[in-house]
């Protein structure tokens, strides 16, 4: 194998940078991280027939939660006891936080009978899109 002299130039000249990269200290920054997005994509069963009351009390005990970007309910086109939800939120905490709220202490309580159980569940961190602030 034949190495030209331009890339044999290159290559010396660039070995003192790794050199000065492989020793440099590392450091880190004193910048504040931004809280990143926090998301929710899960799947509720309601009992036989009690789908549309359920959501009925989803959707006016989880109106006013602080850091929520989204809660969106839908129902699932093949099974009739099937919606699901998706929240996205501003942090992690103020999710956590939402669920001390009374409005959706009361939601759950309500929607608690309704509930027949849970299917899938995925957390997300949701980057950006349509109607989420630009970071």
């Amino acid at each position: 194998m034949t190495v030209s002299r331009r890339t044999m130039l290159g290559t010396l000249a660039a070995l003192p940078l790794t050199q000065a990269c492989a020793t440099a200290p590392v450091t880190t920054t004193t910048m504040k991280e931004t809280p990143r997005m926090y998301g929710l994509i899960g799947k509720m069963l309601a009992t036989p027939g009690q789908r549309d009351a359920l959501i009925a009390i989803l959707l006016e005990g989880t109106t006013a939660m602080p850091g929520c970007l989204a809660y969106i309910i839908a129902k699932d086109k093949q099974d009739a006891d099937a919606i699901w939800i998706t929240e996205t939120w501003d942090s992690q905490d103020n999710h956590k936080a939402s669920l001390t709220l009374p409005s959706v202490q009361a939601a759950i309580k309500q929607a608690r009978p309704l509930i027949a159980g849970f299917g899938e569940r995925f957390e997300t961190e949701p980057i950006g899109g349509q109607g989420l602030p630009k970071k």
